[in-house]
């Protein structure tokens, strides 16, 4: 049943004020002294200090709470290349979700150009504002070339999120899908469905968890990528398995793991009732998935399923992922968000999931018992608690990998957490309560 309709949906982004965010000034300016300092000439102060030492730009300016969310428009959500106007909705929804989950600031920065080196040039000379870089809905194979070649040359973390986050909550549950389907990783047969950029991070994060590459049978639009096809793009080419499968079919059976970031309506039940013992399902095409919820479940019983959707158990949500990575790499300063880091915070997300879920987490999706177990291998993407669990544990990684320029108290750095979230939460529903939405 739909949440919403298309009407609540275009009023949620048109009444009162247009959009979804906007920039509100954190300290006053009601007098003649506050203006003095806010600009001039009190402002020349906080520039003289950083001009003498260019490392006080985080302490005198918003740098290092403010992220750039930036894209060009030509992967948005299930909707494809609809070009950098039409994706702006989607980059400033970004931008509620870092602020609302982990009080980080963003401006979201959308790009009329399709030319790789044109993003990277622009991204690069925007360094000197942000404290962080977030790439969203940009398609592959562009994408893989302009993150990495943007790691080399910022030294502040650059993070494509439409690979690792999805790379990151999905790689959580693995790891606790095979500890109750009693299965070990590195025997793990996985079919996916999709060799885009969320296909290619997910299969090389599982790798590095250790599953072995042979074991993954990657389909792309034209079938399975094996060493027999020519023309692979590299970070296709690199799946090409020796044997060659006729089909997503044949490529199911006896199989323990399917990853679905394609297309809905791929995956038969037939195909699902073929797979291995207790199988685990990730089917997360976007809104739809490649087999439904209940069509998969009916077929298998025993099937660890989920998708990307929130009303279903399972939801493999990005938001899960990137608010917290940003605000622990943020907070210690780091100069890249490292594979240890994105390993530390899928860790710490499988951990979560094991613990007592609080009725204030099962209250928001109307459940009553919730606990780990085939229904639960990723905590749910609401839980406040995340925030304590996978910024620390992302800062600890960002420290122990040299990564880090500041070094905090991990324990006193919990308790900060929680009371800035706090208080960013009440600012922001007293602001916007006075709009008297009505949705």
């Amino acid at each position: 049943m739909a949440l919403f309709t298309k009407e609540e949906a275009l009023k949620y982004h048109s009444v009162w004020r247009t959009g979804k965010i906007e920039t509100v000034p954190i300290k006053p300016c009601r007098n003649q002294k506050d203006l003095s300092l806010a600009y001039s000439p009190g402002v020349a102060q906080a520039c003289l200090e950083i001009a003498a030492d260019p490392e006080n730009v985080w302490k005198y300016t918003n740098r290092g709470n403010l992220v750039a969310v930036v894209s060009n428009g030509t992967a948005v959500l299930g909707l494809g290349n609809i070009g950098p106007k039409a994706g702006k909705p989607v980059m400033e929804g970004k931008g509620v979700l870092f602020k609302i989950f982990a009080d980080i600031d963003v401006y979201d920065i959308n790009l009329a150009t399709l030319d790789p080196e044109k993003v990277i040039e622009t991204v690069k000379l925007l360094e000197p504002t942000f404290g962080a870089i977030n790439l969203e809905d940009i398609k592959a194979p562009e994408c893989f070339e302009i993150e990495q070649r943007l790691i080399e040359m910022m030294d502040i973390p650059v993070f494509h999120d439409d690979q690792h986050g999805t790379a990151i909550i999905s790689g959580a549950g693995i790891l606790n899908a095979v500890e109750i389907a009693g299965k070990r990783i590195e025997d793990l047969k996985i079919v996916v469905s999709g060799a885009g950029a969320a296909a290619i991070a997910c299969s090389k994060f599982y790798i590095a968890l250790g599953v072995d590459p042979a074991n993954i049978a990657m389909f792309d639009s034209k079938g399975h990528i094996h060493a027999g096809r020519t023309g692979l793009h590299p970070t296709k080419a690199q799946f090409a398995q020796k044997q060659a499968y006729a089909n997503l079919a044949e490529a199911f059976k006896g199989a323990d793991v399917f990853l679905g970031l394609s297309t809905k309506g791929l995956v038969s039940k037939d195909m699902v009732a073929s797979m291995g013992k207790n199988p685990i399902i990730f089917a997360m095409a976007n809104p739809d998935p490649e087999i439904p919820y209940h069509d998969a479940k009916d077929a298998r019983p025993d099937a660890i399923m989920g998708t990307g959707r929130s009303d279903f158990p399972n939801q493999v949500n990005n938001v899960s992922g990137f608010p917290f990575i940003f605000r622990g790499a943020l907070d210690v300063g780091s100069k890249r968000i490292n594979e240890e880091m994105k390993m530390a915070a899928a860790k710490s997300l499988a951990a979560l999931a094991k613990e007592p879920v609080p009725v204030e987490v099962m209250d928001m999706y109307g459940e009553k018992d919730v606990k780990f177990g085939i229904d639960y291998v990723i905590p749910k993407a609401l839980d406040f608690r995340m925030l304590e669990w996978e910024a620390p544990a992302v800062a600890k990684a960002a420290m122990d990998t040299g990564v880090a320029k500041i070094k905090i108290d991990l324990e006193q750095y919990k308790k900060d957490l929680r009371a800035r979230i706090d208080a960013s939460h009440k600012r922001i529903d007293a602001y916007v309560a006075t709009y008297n939405y009505d949705f």
